[in-house]
């Protein structure tokens, strides 16, 4: 078994993509249309399924907010350099909510950025 994708629901498919594909880096994999059942899919990532995992963004028709929940906690992505991609991220116009430094009790350099709708994106400094 492995996780092929983790949906979110977006308010404004577009300025979803834009944040994956130009703050983040990901690329536009596919984007289906169900107009029957008032949906639209967008697939992002940095690589294909088997190889990679997705992220499904998913705009429902007439929808441009969602509330957040306590339930959700954040999406994680390796970077080689956290303080680098922090400053990356502000460049494109991204939002870093916690800048790159040292996990609380540990050494693992994190930092967080928040997408368009409010989700937590965590940076994990992971060197190759």
């Amino acid at each position: 078994m492995r996780i092929l994708h983790t949906m979110l629901r977006v308010g404004d498919l577009q300025r979803s993509i834009d944040f994956y594909t130009n703050v983040l880096g990901m690329n536009l994999l596919r984007k289906t249309e169900n107009p029957e059942y008032k949906y639209t899919l967008a697939f992002v990532g940095y690589g294909t399924n088997p190889d990679h995992a997705e992220l499904e963004l998913t705009y429902n028709y007439g929808i441009d907010q969602y509330d957040m929940g306590t339930a959700y906690g954040h999406i994680a992505i390796g970077v080689p350099d956290a303080y680098k991609a922090c400053a990356d991220v502000k460049a494109a116009g991204g939002n870093v909510t916690r800048e790159a430094g040292p996990v609380k009790g540990g050494s693992t350099v994190i930092a967080f950025v928040t997408d368009p709708d409010g989700y937590k994106v965590e940076l994990i400094e992971r060197k190759e």
